[in-house]
């Protein structure tokens, strides 16, 4: 019989295996999910992972991908380092494009190089401000941040749709829900001339290796790592929990919120209902895939980029539907997540354990 027992000491082989693991076991399934479709599952496992980067287009491609989503993932590395559970990267990245665009969209704007400073920092405050709502009631109520932060993303997304249906949309956009064009003085410069690949990604880098320093070589990334190991040895050593959740919501709202305001300055140009195809969901998963390490982080949100990618090209290439993406990405935090378990546990064969005969001692009264 197989036993799940606790390990004496977490296992480090199966801490670095398991992102690994995971990767294969999603391919194979996903090899048996085109054989479920009637789809040559080799075919499609190729436009799903090597037909998106077989030019130096599709790499500027995988490049604009990936920056929102290593923004998203740095701010949300310094909440789970610190087992505070941010789900609301989401909600923070459409604030900061609300944010940003606000400001890029204001009239008399002009050109100038202070305007797209400002149209970012706009992005920033915007995603700062709407993790703050989520800090907020975690200190003052002590309520949940799993699911303030879920409920604030659907705030969210209905405040950026409320924007592109009234306030910012554009009059002369024959009544489409979209603002109107930004200028060029509040557009990101490309980084790779001829393709849309823009310098939010040198601020995606920027982010992962600020976090990295930050728990390796700072005395408030110590703090935060004890918070999240044990909160009563983070308040027996005085560290000041209340600012610490600040910081860390603060931090992770400014990174995502910095990202919505990249994405609609750089290849958008305008602020559109789907400025995010789940940016910040899919962050989640580039936390826990890349072990909440910088390079971990860069090297996982290189793959979740390809995954958007993927499930574009197999649209065009073999007509099967967007959510192809949704679901290889399920899958690999579905096996991410079981993996994991044998961090923490091992499985060992018990063998049947031999009968215990009953013995009855007629024994004498008195």
């Amino acid at each position: 019989m197989l036993s799940l027992e606790r390990r004496p000491v977490d296992s480090k082989t199966m801490t670095y295996a398991s992102p690994v693991l995971a990767l294969v076991l999603t391919i194979v399934t996903g090899f048996l999910i085109f054989l479920g479709l009637d789809r040559d599952p080799i075919e499609g496992l190729r436009h799903f992972f090597i037909t998106p980067i077989n030019s130096s287009y599709g790499w500027a491609e995988l490049g604009l991908k990936m920056a929102p989503l290593l923004l998203c993932a740095a701010g949300l590395t310094i909440c789970y380092r610190a087992k505070l559970w941010n789900i609301g990267a989401e909600g923070h990245f459409l604030m900061g494009a609300v944010g940003a665009s606000i400001v890029a969209l204001q009239p008399g704007g002009g050109s100038g190089f202070w305007i797209l400073p400002l149209v970012l920092l706009a992005g920033v405050a915007f995603g700062a401000l709407w993790a703050a709502i989520a800090a907020f009631l975690k200190t003052h109520f002590h309520c949940n941040e799993i699911l303030t932060t879920i409920m604030l993303n659907y705030i969210a997304l209905n405040l950026l749709l409320y924007g592109v249906h009234g306030p910012l949309k554009d009059p002369y956009g024959f009544s489409f829900p979209q603002s109107a064009m930004f200028g060029d003085s509040a557009l990101l410069p490309m980084l790779i001339p001829g393709t849309r690949l823009h310098i939010g990604l040198l601020f995606a880098v920027l982010a992962a290796v600020i976090v990295g320093v930050l728990f390796a070589r700072t005395f408030i990334g110590f703090q935060l790592k004890v918070l999240g190991e044990d909160e009563q040895a983070a308040a027996f050593a005085g560290f000041p929990r209340k600012k610490l959740i600040w910081f860390a919501f603060l931090v992770a709202g400014g990174m995502a919120g910095l990202a919505g305001a990249s994405e609609v300055t750089g290849p958008i140009g305008q602020l559109v209902p789907q400025v995010s195809p789940g940016y910040g969901y899919t962050a989640i998963i580039v936390v826990f895939l890349g072990r909440m390490k910088a390079v971990g982080i860069i090297l996982a949100s290189a793959l979740l980029a390809l995954t958007f990618l993927g499930g574009e090209m197999m649209q065009i290439s073999m007509n099967l539907p967007k959510a192809m993406t949704g679901l290889f990405q399920g899958l690999l935090l579905f096996y991410l997540l079981t993996c994991d378990a044998f961090i923490h546990y091992r499985v060992r064969w018990i063998g049947s354990r031999p009968a215990v005969a009953k013995i009855t001692l007629a024994g004498q009264e008195g």
